[in-house]
């Protein structure tokens, strides 16, 4: 497959896939190298797509339209990551990323897009199986995500929930 139809097919899969894709899933579907998908991205990104890596996998911005992005401030252990990534998504939100303020490098961003128990425990699994420490960690646990979810009163519940489990820092 010629490199402009392949990329053509990338845009397509990461739009219409309801999780991330990864750069294995799209070599393995058109028959070529991992590195082959990570240049093709590198050039889709480059001609102005706003493409996202993972942990998981590939993203493409979510629709906006039915759903806002907020800002919440946590602070936990290590331990407690699940039990806040959980609360978060049972309550309707999907955790964007973590934002940590680092004294020396400033803000530093992990993407996650986490929007179900299954892909919170997986990232926890990653978690617990990698030697680097999440990057809340860093900064005694205090972090903040982007969240999205439908509505302002969804936000709320959220913050409810985080704050019933002491974890919600304000």
């Amino acid at each position: 497959m010629q490199r402009d139809k392949r990329k053509d097919k990338i845009i397509q899969k990461l739009q219409s896939a309801g999780s991330p894709v990864s750069a294995s899933a799209l070599a393995r579907e058109f028959g070529v190298s991992r590195q082959i998908v990570v240049g093709d991205i590198a050039i889709l990104r480059a001609e102005g797509y706003d493409i996202t890596a993972t942990p998981r996998g590939y993203v493409l911005p979510l629709n906006q339209e039915a759903a806002s992005i907020y800002q919440i401030a946590c602070k936990h252990d290590r331990a407690e990551i699940l039990e806040e990534l959980n609360a978060i998504v049972d309550c309707g939100g999907t955790v964007l990323d973590v934002t940590v303020d680092h004294p020396i490098y400033g803000e530093l961003v992990g993407n996650l897009h986490i929007s179900n128990r299954i892909e919170a425990r997986e990232f926890v699994d990653r978690v617990n199986e990698s030697k680097a420490p999440p990057l809340s960690l860093l900064t005694d646990g205090i972090h903040l995500h982007a969240i999205i979810c439908r509505d302002e009163a969804t936000l709320e519940l959220i913050k409810e929930k985080l704050r019933s489990i002491g974890i919600l820092f304000e």
